[in-house]
Formats: C-alpha cells, sequence, structure tokens
C-alpha cells in the first residue's frame, strides 16, 4: 500500500482542477459570450427586416449579467477598477474596456433603430466576444484553454448562442418576423459549432491534455453534437419548411443551441479545467544504464 507520503506527492504531481474561477467566472464567458453573439446576429437581423429591439435588449441584459457576476467574485469588488490599468498587456482589460461603447451603442441602437448605431454594437460585441475568447486561449496553466483551437469554438459557440437567443426574441418581438431567414442562422451556426467542437476534441486528444478534462469533455460530446445540436439543426428546419406552429420550432430551436453553448462553457471552464500538473522529461536511473522514456502522470491523448 502507498505511504502518506507518496499520496501526497502522487496529488502535487499530477494535474488539478482549477479553484481560481468558480461559476461566477464561468458565468461572465457563458452570459457574456451569448450577448455578445447576439449584437452581431441582430446587425444581419436587422437588415432582413426584423424589429431586434428585443434582441439588443435581452443582449445587453446578458452582457451586464456576466460581467456582474464576476464582479461578485472579487473579494473587493471596488478594486475591479485597476482592471483598467493593463490594457497593454491584459485581455480581460480589453474586455473591460470594450463594455463600456458596448452598452452606450446597443442603447443607442435600441433607442434610434438606426444601422449605423446597429452596426457599431454589433462590432463591439465581435471586440467582446474575441476578447473573452483570448482570455481563456493565453491562459497558459491550462492545457484545455490554451489549446489554438479553443479560439474557434469560443467564437463559434458564442455565435450559434447569439443566433439561438435571437430566434427566442423573435416570439418576443411584432410579426412578421423573418422565421426563414433565423432558421437558416441557427442551422448554419449551429453546424458550425459541432464543426468547431469536433476538431478541438480531436486536436485536444491527438496533442495531449489531462485526462480529467478529455473525461469531462468526452462526456458532454453526444449531447453537443446530437442534442443541441441536431435537435436545434432539426427544430430549425421545422420552422424554415413553415410547418404549423413555426414561431415555436424556432424558438425550440433556439432554446437548444443557447442551452447547448451553456453547457459547453460550463464544462470547459469549471469541470474540464485541469492544470498540467508536472512531467519528467526521462526517467533516470542509477548506476550505468539507459534512461527511461519521459513521463506525464494524470496525461491523455498524446497521438
Amino acid at each position: 500500500m502507498k505511504s502518506a507520503r507518496q499520496k501526497t506527492a502522487g496529488k502535487s504531481i499530477t494535474p488539478r482542477q482549477q479553484q481560481n474561477w468558480d461559476w461566477r467566472a464561468a458565468s461572465n464567458f457563458i452570459c457574456g459570450g451569448s450577448g455578445s453573439g447576439l449584437l452581431i446576429l441582430s446587425l444581419f437581423a436587422a437588415a432582413a427586416g426584423a424589429d431586434v429591439r428585443p434582441a439588443i435588449v435581452l443582449a445587453l441584459v446578458l452582457v451586464a449579467t456576466g460581467l456582474t457576476c464576476v464582479w461578485f467574485e472579487i473579494g473587493r469588488p471596488w478594486r475591479a477598477l485597476n482592471v483598467y490599468r493593463h490594457i497593454q498587456t491584459s485581455w480581460m482589460t480589453r474586455e473591460a474596456v470594450v463594455a463600456l461603447p458596448l452598452f452606450l451603442c446597443g442603447a443607442l441602437a435600441f433607442y434610434t433603430q438606426h444601422i449605423v448605431w446597429q452596426a457599431a454594437s454589433a462590432v463591439c460585441g465581435a471586440a467582446f466576444l474575441y476578447s473573452q475568447a483570448r482570455i481563456l486561449v493565453n491562459n497558459k496553466g491550462i492545457p484545455a484553454w490554451r489549446h489554438p483551437r479553443c479560439l474557434l469554438l469560443m467564437a463559434s459557440t458564442g455565435l450559434a448562442e447569439g443566433a439561438g437567443f435571437l430566434a427566442l426574441a423573435a416570439t418576443l418581438a411584432p410579426p412578421p418576423q423573418p422565421v426563414a431567414t433565423l432558421a437558416a442562422a441557427v442551422i448554419a451556426l449551429s453546424v458550425l459549432r459541432i464543426v468547431a467542437w469536433r476538431a478541438y476534441l480531436a486536436a485536444l486528444r491527438h496533442d495531449g491534455a489531462p485526462s480529467g478534462s478529455l473525461k469531462a469533455l468526452a462526456g458532454i460530446d453526444a449531447r453537443i453534437v446530437f442534442g443541441s445540436g441536431a435537435g436545434a439543426i432539426v427544430f430549425a428546419a421545422a420552422a424554415a419548411a413553415n410547418l404549423p406552429g413555426a414561431v415555436l420550432w424556432l424558438a425550440a430551436a433556439g432554446a437548444l443551441a443557447a442551452g447547448g453553448g451553456w453547457m459547453l462553457k460550463y464544462t470547459l471552464i469549471l469541470r474540464a479545467a485541469f492544470n498540467q500538473g508536472l512531467a519528467i522529461g526521462h526517467l533516470p536511473v542509477r548506476g550505468r544504464g539507459v534512461s527511461g522514456p519521459p513521463v506525464k502522470p494524470g496525461w491523455g491523448g498524446l497521438g
């Protein structure tokens, strides 16, 4: 049997789940990504003739909710103002800076319904979404976050969630709504997210990651691809085909597209967030002989 010292040493070198960010930090990525994606999609919906005022309000509420959650996570909330001091190096600072014009342009887009302000809010939404994705990718201590394909995954799920919430917001706006156009957006972006998700998961397995990360991500694979993904596509196709209750089909597709993205990000940021642990470049030997192969305890994948 292993001694207490051996067990402690084993825990210290194998990957461990990060404890610095909790559900409040995850909520910023969950709500902020959806809200920024919704602002981007609202521009195209407005160009198609949709009334996007409910969507803009919902987008701003989502972004504000995410920022409020992460603000309450700070032990001394008013120290959050220090985040504005590091714009040259910090993507968190850039996210916070972009949030200011995002709310201003979003409010003006709501009140004026002018395409210029809708375009400006969409640009701010894109910058906010990109900043959030870069926050994860630049966090080099978590292999599941730092992988280059995580950037496309975060961007694609933000857009898919935005399309989902846009479909839900269409049920609140007065008719007529371009149901077929909104359904096509849900289908296209759901497909994009499935492709990005599978490419990310395959690359992570090939390049190697902590076994805990791979297990957590594999556990939601079927729900991402066949549940929220295929389900949203089928319901959106029913709405595009103008079946009876087309708006309800569209709302169901939107709920699945948005819910799937929230599940993905919750899992990625909390359950799959293992650090890399320690690795040994080669096993040493006593005296003469050939050293052993490299060892990475607690890792899976690697080709």
